[in-house]
């Protein structure tokens, strides 16, 4: 498949921030309307953003959530004020990137999972010591890495620079809905969501999705 990269300016609408409303709203709901809207990161170095393709959502009662067993040090930025991102460690190695959702005092979030590279491609690829557009963002570890978020970026404001969320054109691609990757069977649940056809999603050939 031919890469086709579009600019920031092409499928923004303008430099509209999403609002702390937008988030603060159901988190399935929140994880699909997510789709198609920019992560950008307003470095020193210039601007880095990618297009959400696929995310998961992360809900109370759901024990695969961070934040199922109550607050924790490690998950507290779960249950302040929606629209703030929070970033953990896993497995040793990597970092997550999530938005929080819901009212303050509930626990839930939207893991990013995959973007479709926009802009500061030269920088994504020097974070990621990769060149194949496909191998910068296509998985959750992956898109950190190439965006430039760090662990200092755990309880960014995501309304305010310098790492945003611009509001982007709707989608022409279909939404499938599927299981996460990566959680027990016992908590397999259709959380997951992502632009049917796009080249830059992490997996698809998990447990077969709906289309909506």
């Amino acid at each position: 498949m031919t890469e086709k990269i579009y600019s920031v300016k092409k499928l923004a609408r303008g430099e509209k921030v999403l609002p702390r409303s937008f988030y603060a709203r159901d988190t399935v709901t929140v994880a699909r309307e997510l789709l198609g809207n920019i992560i950008v990161n307003y470095t020193p170095e210039g601007i880095i953003a990618g297009r959400i393709v696929e995310t998961e959502a992360y809900i109370q009662g759901d024990p695969a959530c961070h934040a199922s067993r109550g607050m924790t040090p490690r998950n507290r930025i779960m249950f302040g004020p929606p629209g703030h991102a929070y970033v953990y460690f896993i497995y040793g190695m990597y970092y997550c990137f999530n938005a929080v959702t819901a009212p303050e005092g509930v626990g839930e979030a939207v893991l990013i999972r995959a973007l479709e590279p926009l802009e500061g491609l030269h920088m994504m690829r020097a974070n990621r010591r990769r060149e194949r557009l496909a191998d910068l963002c296509s998985g959750p570890a992956k898109l950190v890495q190439a965006m430039g978020i760090t662990r200092g970026h755990n309880g960014a404001d995501l309304t305010l620079k310098p790492l945003v969320i611009l509001r982007g054109a709707d989608p022409k691609e279909s939404i499938v809905i599927t299981t996460r990757i990566g959680i027990n069977e016992v908590e397999k649940l259709p959380l997951r969501f992502y632009l049917e056809g796009n080249m830059y999603v992490s997996r698809t050939n998990v447990s077969r999705g709906r289309f909506s």
